[in-house]
């Protein structure tokens, strides 16, 4: 293991350097990995793990997830089964479902969680708010998580890229008292950049957080709140789409995510540099409450009830759907469709 210090706070991080993929290997080689669900997750880690050398199957419903496991290589009857016999079979079930599918699929599932078996996670909503899912491990079994920082199309491209996605790992119960070696093994497994020590408590806290804050929520806020106040002030919608999302995703995203935000600010402009400093405190002031207000939603569990409520209704996918293609539909987002076919790589 390896101590990293960010700004006087150390942690103590994992990577492939500390915990070979052999020894990743040997820690699991008597163990069945049974992936439950192909659908966000599923197939990059199921991928990953299968072309690092561990054997693993996937459990899926017959539709169309199903037809993509086949399409991926995972063959019926071998290496692909329904969710009830990769259960079985497995001795890691995997748990990648929605987490809507997980709440569904456990009273069919936990009569597989038989002793010396292992439940693994990628996301902690399950079992931190296990009071509203329903979701209460057996005692006599091990409980952990490997929670990749990012999508799971993400953790395979970067993984075929010989890169590795950062990801968190917990132990929740430990009856084996190797849980922590396992999670480990899984997370280099998976082709994790560098791994972190967390909770399942913080992981889901801090994922529904980001999710609704600045990876998502906040960030299409923050785009259609500028968009309109430039339309509205006459601009166009190409001035107004450019200025408010192309030059932040093609040019200096890149550029903070490689060096950091103060070096892309020393490569601006004067002015720009000059008006970022003195509006960042004024964001950061107007935003701050709004963040404090949804930091309390999450761990208070309110946010996790209104997931829960919204994805166990039976219109929901048909609701979803509408509310993305409003989203699609609005001005701001068409007009970065037409942008985009003007990139150089598109003509």
């Amino acid at each position: 293991m390896a101590e990293l210090n960010f700004g006087g706070v150390v942690e103590t991080v994992v990577t492939s350097k500390e915990f070979s993929l052999e020894k990743a290997r040997g820690v699991l080689k008597d163990e069945t990995i049974a992936v439950i669900g192909y659908g966000i997750q599923g197939p990059g880690q199921a991928g990953n793990l299968r072309d690092n050398g561990f054997n693993v199957i996937v459990g899926q419903r017959q539709g169309k997830t199903y037809d993509k496991a086949v399409a991926d290589g995972w063959v019926p009857g071998e290496s692909l089964f329904s969710i009830e016999e990769a259960a079985q079979r497995g001795t890691i079930i995997c748990m990648l479902l929605s987490d809507a599918g997980q709440i569904a699929v456990w009273p069919t599932l936990k009569k597989y969680l038989t002793p010396g078996k292992t439940l693994y996670y990628s996301h902690g909503f399950a079992i931190n708010w296990q009071d509203r899912t329903g979701v209460v491990p057996p005692k006599d079994i091990d409980v952990i998580m490997v929670a990749p920082k990012g999508s799971g199309t993400s953790l395979r491209t970067m993984f075929l890229e010989g890169r590795g996605l950062n990801c968190s790992y917990a132990v929740y119960q430990d009856a084996s008292g190797k849980a922590e070696e396992k999670t480990l093994a899984f997370g280099i497994g998976i082709g994790a950049g560098y791994l972190f020590k967390t909770t399942f408590q913080r992981e889901a806290t801090s994922d529904l957080t980001g999710e609704r804050g600045s990876l998502m929520g906040a960030i299409e806020g923050l785009f259609e709140a500028q968009y309109d106040v430039l339309r509205e002030h006459g601009h166009s919608p190409s001035e107004a789409f450019n200025e408010t999302v192309e030059e932040l995703t093609q040019s200096l995203v890149p550029l903070f995510g490689d060096k950091g935000m103060d070096w892309m600010y020393a490569n601006c402009s004067t002015t720009a540099q000059r008006g970022a400093l003195d509006w960042a405190p004024r964001f950061r002031e107007a935003i701050k409450p709004v963040m404090e207000w949804l930091y309390l939603s999450v761990k208070t569990g309110n946010e996790a009830q209104v997931a829960i409520d919204s994805n166990s209704k039976p219109d929901y996918r048909e609701k979803l759907n509408a509310e993305l293609k409003a989203m699609r539909d609005m001005e701001m987002w068409q007009a970065g469709v037409t942008v985009r076919t003007l990139r150089p790589e598109n003509n």
